[in-house]
């Protein structure tokens, strides 16, 4: 059986190799250590210190071969893939609602790395939104259908995600 590919940017790779390093280097003796003290109180059978550190530590070796495994079946996109012309993973897009005229902002994401809190708002390119736009153009007009019903998106602007960022820091200062 294949395993699954992760797509991700080169962001969101830096930030999965740096929480695995983190597991195995400072989490794990963290949990060792708690180990270590809830056996030191006697009589691990009704110890709830030891049952709750041996819970912590299995869900931190479960991050880890799943961080791992995301890593090694990663393709990464690469800034200098992201093209400006058509919205495709990495994208950062502008698109307006053709009913309300209000525009959002959005980064393109796989799965892995989407955050609908992040600034701006990085959906998955599974989501609703996500594959309605994905393949547009500037000017395209897609629908995205909803429970509440369809709604209509105007592609305004396509951007790899670092211009944004440098646009808004200069903005800023």
């Amino acid at each position: 059986m294949a395993e699954q590919e992760t797509i991700l940017t080169e962001e969101g790779l830096k930030k999965l190799e740096d929480e695995l390093d983190y597991l195995r280097s400072e989490k794990r003796q963290q949990v060792a250590e708690r180990l270590k003290v809830a056996i030191s109180y006697g009589d691990i059978s009704e110890n709830s210190e030891y049952d709750d550190a041996k819970n912590e530590q299995a869900f931190v070796e479960g991050r880890i071969l799943t961080l791992e495994k995301m890593i090694r079946n990663a393709k990464v996109i690469k800034d200098s893939e992201i093209n400006k012309k058509v919205v495709s993973l990495g994208s950062q897009v502008t698109i307006k609602d053709m009913e309300t005229e209000e525009e959002e902002e959005y980064t393109v994401v796989g799965t892995t790395e989407a955050d609908p809190m992040a600034d701006p708002p990085r959906i998955s390119n599974e989501s609703p939104v996500g594959k309605a736009i994905l393949g547009q153009k500037v000017g395209s007009v897609c629908k995205v259908p909803t429970p509440a019903g369809e709604l209509s998106y105007k592609i305004v602007s396509i951007a790899k995600p670092s211009a944004g960022k440098k646009k808004k820091a200069a903005a800023k200062e």
